[in-house]
Order: C-alpha cells, then sequence, then structure tokens
C-alpha cells in the first residue's frame, strides 16, 4: 500500500482528471455553437436597427453578454483546472525518480574515481558531521549516499540498471487518491470531515430544495408567476375584442409588482395626454371615463400607459425614472403574451375546444408591441381595407405617406410586397419622396418578412374517410420563405429595445362558432431540434400504417429534407365532432410581423359511423382537463365588440373564401396568397 504522502499527490490528479471529462467535451460544444452563431447575420441590416444599437456589439455589451452564470462559472472552472495542472506540475518536480548520476552531478559515462570525488565533494556539503541540518542529514542518507553505492557496488549497480533501483525490484503499489486529512482521521480532523459530509450531503441539498421548492411555487417553467395564469384565465372571455386585450394582458403579477412612486404622476400625466386617443374613452363622456382610468389601481395604470407609450412611439418623452419600469414592462411581455395565448386556446368547452377571438386579439398586440403600431392603425379606413398598420412597420414610413402612397392606388401590403423593385423604388420616390438609402431600408425589411405556404391534410389514420368519433390526425407542413433566403432570423424591430425572435402559431378553428380545435406554436430557430421532431413523428405515423423499413427511410428523408429547406412539421390529434360539413380554417399567425399570416380554408366532412372502433377515453368525453388548479367560471355576459373588428374577424366577405378554396375531408394544399384545392378522395357519399 503506498504511504500518505504518495497518496496525497494522487488526490489532484484524480480531481483534475473528473473535473476534464465534462468541463473539456462541454467548453468545446460551447464554442462551436458561439462559431456557428457568428458566421451568418440573422437581424436586420436597415439603418433603423442599426441605430437602435441593439445589435451593436460595442465592448461593454460583448462583457455584458459574456457575463453569464453559466459561462462565469466555466471560467472559474478552468481557473480551477489551471491551478491544479501547476500544482502537480510542481509535484512532480519534487518527486523526480531516483537518477543516481544526476544525484552526483555526473554525466552517464563517469569514471570511478570521477564518482568517488564527486562523492566527497557532496559528503563535505551534507554529511551529519559536517552539517548539522537534518533535512542535509536526510538527503545524504536517502539521495547521495544510495547513488554512490549504486554506482561502486557490483550488486547494487546490477540492480539500478536491471530495476531502475539499488534495492532491486521494487513492489507494485496502489493507493487511494485522497488527501491526508482524510485519510488520517483523528481529533480536529474527524470533526472537520463530519462536518464536510453533513454540509455537503444534507445542507447543500436541502437548501436547493427550498430554494427550488420556493421558486417553483410562484413560477411556472416559462418564468410567469401561477398568480398571473390565474388572472388571465378569469378574465379571458370568448367575446374578448382584439382592442380589449390590453385590458387583460396588464393584470399580470409581474407588472403589479413593478413600483409606483409619486415622482411618476407628473411624467404619467404628460404621457396620459399624448396616447389619450389609444386609451378607448368614450369622448362623450371624457370627463367621467379619465376620472374612471385614473381610479384603477395605480400599477395598471402606469403599465397601459408605458404599454400605449410603445405603441405610440412616444418612448422618448418618459422620465428617466419611467424608462427603467418601461424596459421591464416590454422585457415581460413577450413571455407574458405567450402564456395569454396558451390561456386563449387552452380547452374550455364540452368539446375541447379554446375561443379564435381572443386568440387572433393577443397575437394583433404581440405585433403591435413588437413593431410599434397603434392598434386604432389596424381599423379599415381611408381606403385601407386592413388598416394602415401593416405600412408603418417599414422604416421611413408614416401615415402622411402611407396616404400619399394610396393615391397611387396601392391599397394593401400584399400590392406593396408584390411589387417589382424598380416600379416600388419609382412609387417611394414619386410618391414619399425616398432617397436612395431610404429605399434601400425599405428593400432590407421587405426581404427580412417572411411568406408562408401551409399544407393541410386532416385524416383517420388507416380509415377511409372521417366518420364521427373517430380520432382524426392533422398532419401539417408549414414552409418559410423570405427572399434574402434566411430561414430563422430576428424581426426587424427597432423600437422593441431586446431580441426578439420570430414565432408563428398553427391554429385550427371554426370561425363562426368561435372554436379553436388545435393550436401549436411552430419555431424555425431551431432546425435541429426540428428535425429531430419530424424524423420521430414520421416514423411513428409510417410504422403505424405498416409501411416497410424502406418507405420509412424514404419517408424519413424526404421530412428531413423539408426542414431544411425551411419546412416545418405540425402534428395533432382530435375528436371528430358529430355528422356534418364543418368549414374550418387554419390560421398561421406570426407574433412578430403584422401582414405576414397566412389563412387557408378547410372543409372537413364527417360521416355517421358506422364501423366498430372505440372513441377517444373517458378523459375527453368527461371534458378538458384544467392546468395548474385553475377551476373553470361560466360567465353568461357576453361583451360588448370593440369600435374596430380584428382581421380574422368571422364577418368576412367571401372573397377570401373564394381566394383561398375549399377542400373536401380535411386536405388543402396552399402556396402563395392563394390556395389550390385537390380532392382527398376519401369523401363517401
Amino acid at each position: 500500500m503506498a504511504t500518505s504522502e504518495e497518496n496525497a499527490a494522487l488526490f489532484p490528479i484524480f480531481v483534475l482528471t473528473i473535473m476534464a471529462l465534462p468541463l473539456v467535451p462541454y467548453t468545446i460544444t460551447r464554442l462551436l455553437h458561439a462559431a456557428s452563431k457568428k458566421t451568418k447575420s440573422i437581424h436586420c441590416q436597415c439603418s433603423s436597427c442599426s441605430r437602435s444599437g441593439k445589435y451593436h456589439r460595442s465592448i461593454f455589451r460583448r462583457i455584458s453578454n459574456f457575463s453569464t452564470w453559466t459561462n462565469l462559472t466555466l471560467v472559474l472552472l478552468w481557473v480551477i483546472m489551471g491551478f491544479l495542472v501547476y500544482y502537480i506540475k510542481q509535484i512532480s518536480h519534487e518527486a523526480q525518480p531516483f537518477e543516481p548520476f544526476s544525484i552526483l552531478g555526473l554525466g552517464p559515462e563517469a569514471s570511478d574515481s570521477e564518482i568517488k570525488k564527486a562523492y566527497r565533494r557532496l559528503s563535505i556539503q551534507y554529511h551529519p558531521d559536517k552539517n548539522p541540518d537534518p533535512e542535509a542529514n536526510t538527503y545524504f542518507v536517502d539521495f547521495i549516499s544510495k547513488a554512490y553505492q549504486a554506482l561502486t557496488d557490483p550488486v547494487s549497480r546490477e540492480n539500478f540498471e536491471k530495476y531502475g533501483h539499488p534495492d532491486g525490484r521494487q513492489g507494485f503499489q496502489m493507493g487511494i487518491a485522497l488527501p491526508d486529512f482524510l485519510l488520517n482521521i483523528d481529533g480536529a480532523s474527524g470533526g472537520v470531515l463530519l462536518l464536510g459530509i453533513v454540509g455537503v450531503c444534507i445542507i447543500l441539498p436541502l437548501m436547493v430544495a427550498v430554494v427550488y421548492l420556493s421558486r417553483s411555487a410562484k413560477y411556472t417553467g416559462n418564468y410567469v408567476m401561477h398568480q398571473t395564469l390565474l388572472a388571465y384565465y378569469h378574465f379571458i372571455k370568448p367575446s374578448l375584442a382584439p382592442s380589449k386585450v390590453t385590458d387583460v394582458f396588464i393584470k399580470a403579477a409581474e407588472y403589479m409588482e413593478i413600483p409606483v412612486r409619486r415622482i411618476d404622476a407628473e411624467p404619467l400625466q404628460k404621457l396620459f395626454v399624448l396616447v389619450r386617443s389609444e386609451l378607448n374613452l368614450d369622448l362623450k363622456n371624457i370627463k367621467q371615463e379619465q376620472t374612471k382610468f385614473w381610479k384603477q389601481h395605480p400599477s395598471l395604470v402606469k403599465t397601459e400607459l408605458l404599454i400605449q407609450a410603445q405603441l405610440t412611439r412616444e418612448a422618448s418623452e418618459l422620465s428617466p425614472a419611467l424608462q427603467g419600469d418601461f424596459r421591464r414592462v416590454l422585457e415581460l411581455a413577450p413571455r407574458l403574451l405567450e402564456e395569454l395565448m396558451k390561456m386563449a386556446v387552452i380547452p374550455r368547452t364540452q368539446q375541447g375546444h379554446g375561443w379564435l377571438r381572443p386568440a387572433t386579439g393577443v397575437v394583433e398586440l404581440s405585433q403591435s408591441i413588437i413593431q410599434a403600431v397603434p392598434l386604432s392603425a389596424r381599423k379599415a379606413s381611408g381606403g385601407f381595407p386592413e388598416g394602415v398598420a401593416p405600412f408603418l412597420q417599414l422604416p421611413h414610413l408614416s401615415e402622411a405617406i402611407v396616404k400619399k402612397i394610396a393615391r397611387k392606388r396601392v391599397r394593401t401590403f400584399q400590392e406593396l410586397r408584390d411589387m417589382s423593385m424598380e416600379d416600388r423604388a419609382e412609387l417611394l420616390t414619386q410618391a414619399a419622396g425616398f432617397s436612395t438609402s431610404e429605399i434601400q431600408d425599405v428593400e432590407v425589411v421587405l426581404d427580412m418578412m417572411p411568406s408562408i405556404t401551409v399544407e393541410i391534410i386532416c385524416e383517420t389514420e388507416g380509415e377511409e374517410g372521417i366518420q364521427e368519433g373517430d380520432v382524426v390526425t392533422m398532419q401539417a407542413w408549414v414552409t418559410l420563405n423570405r427572399r434574402n433566403g434566411l430561414i430563422g432570423a430576428l424581426p426587424h424591430a427597432p423600437y422593441f429595445p431586446f431580441h426578439k425572435e420570430e414565432n408563428f402559431w398553427l391554429l385550427l378553428a371554426d370561425p363562426v362558432s368561435n372554436d379553436v380545435w388545435l393550436s401549436q406554436k411552430v419555431s424555425f430557430m431551431d432546425e435541429a431540434a426540428a428535425i429531430t421532431a419530424a424524423s420521430k413523428a414520421i416514423q411513428e405515423a409510417k410504422e403505424g400504417s405498416g409501411a416497410s423499413l424502406k418507405e420509412i427511410s424514404v419517408a424519413v428523408r424526404g421530412a428531413v429534407e423539408k426542414v431544411r429547406n425551411g419546412s416545418r412539421l405540425v402534428m395533432g390529434k382530435f375528436q371528430a365532432p358529430a355528422e356534418g360539413n364543418y368549414n374550418l380554417t387554419s390560421f398561421c399567425l406570426c407574433d412578430s410581423w403584422i401582414g405576414c399570416d397566412k389563412k387557408t380554408n378547410l372543409k372537413v366532412k364527417v360521416l355517421k359511423r358506422n364501423r366498430a372502433g372505440t372513441r377517444l377515453g373517458a378523459a375527453a368525453e368527461e371534458g378538458p382537463a384544467l392546468e395548474d388548479g385553475i377551476e373553470e367560471e361560466e360567465d353568461d355576459e357576453e361583451e360588448e365588440y370593440d369600435d374596430y373588428e380584428s382581421e380574422y374577424s368571422d364577418d368576412e366577405d367571401e372573397q377570401d373564401t373564394k381566394k383561398n378554396g375549399e377542400i373536401a375531408n380535411g386536405v388543402v394544399h396552399e402556396k402563395g396568397s392563394d390556395s389550390s384545392s385537390e380532392d382527398s378522395g376519401s369523401e363517401e357519399e
């Protein structure tokens, strides 16, 4: 068994090995990920976004981006590893192997006389009779005498040449790579060891558990308070108008925690005057409406005014104290809006459907906040059937300029996008007086805007047609295209001070009944995750249909190729309702861009059940499960619709139906701005 000193020397090597095994590959992975991010710029390159400073990588921003807990922990671990390497190197210098020639200061070819002369010289220096130092005595006995014996005694020299040691073959030694205080447990060392075991094995896990439970009791997995979800679930109603969604959105518990200071009163009064026209106040009773507005909870008043400051682009008028609160409100907005969207589409009805009208209102509010466009700009007016909101997200365009463009018979945003680059440049030059650089900014943003195409199939797996009670599978391929060739990108949002990734919501809904049958969030940022999900879904679907291995392989390769070309697979299941024809619509809604959404009409024919089979389980018959202990409340009171219609409202003209096309029994193939029809062959008479 090795001595305790040798065991202690092995302990740093053991620790270094344990640290290096996970740390080295993890660091390499992070470096490769960071390098891949730098290879392609995915944010808008227009002058407006450049002036915003959001993407400016100054030295302070680089330090701030680097100074995350993960990166700092990584650096600290590498520092510790560097110290261990240095310490082990020093130990290796102290524990040199037995080399008699080096000890005596001679070369390998030294003669016997030279060996004796070197021994006498060192004896004068280290012999106990000449040097009373105990260390000198130890060095003389353990090294100098043994080195001299190994080179002069025939037996010792033979042992050294054969086994590397004058005493002959050395026995095999094993040791435990632990420090001395853990091997020699007595007195104070035992107490230290006991305290360490108690601290690491008992106290530390308890502290971690307490922190985790206290945080999980307050927040969801998306870092949104449970109290916020309760409020959203309670206040969302099926008839909630888009302009009323803001009233629900600001009731988040996170916003209620933002302090309201006395010094904020005067700046908020000034802000109220600037945004009063966007607050949906009754102008006939303006004094009463203003009094009622200011009687709300101060946090609600402050949050709503700060939201309106973003929508009306009046943030520059805020006081320095309000600027911090303004940034905090916008920082929380994306994830709060996502949770509000989930509360809108969560199953509420007996059939397990969500609500379409509040869901589209949430998306409209998200688009307006990201693009800093007033909700009132969505109202159809002045010959603009979809309002001027889509135009206002382009750089250098204002309402006055949009009206000038309208005189050139450009009334919709899609018409502007469909124009050739030369015609658009001529229009902007003549109608708006744009310079070449301003026209270039508009083109850059238009190149960044996504165009969505959707292919949807609704069918009962392994059966012909859809019968009532069947478990229907919806398979949708959502494809994104940009003129600049990017797939995942950050939207043009110069007035939103934080990085915001594009997200899309695919809703399969019945606009007439206001029911959302299926909903799913779609992201184009993580291609690897999309490939994994699509491959798994296609493989399971093919295996369920009894396909051969070759057919499965071909289908999976095709799905992977589609994902790499900018498509995402969305799959979901729902129970077929009672017999009848259902005119559904699939909505692919973007939470960041205005005017980039896609609607596709879908006709599903459900036949009377005439084949054996089971329906969905008891859970579906008993109604939808509620999340986070929220109890469903029925409210028969209907809220009045607001003064402007959502662009997804039910009462749309029949031109959209003709434009998008209808498909029998749940098969639709839709491209560009129009929908092309193809029969599924599964319809039964």
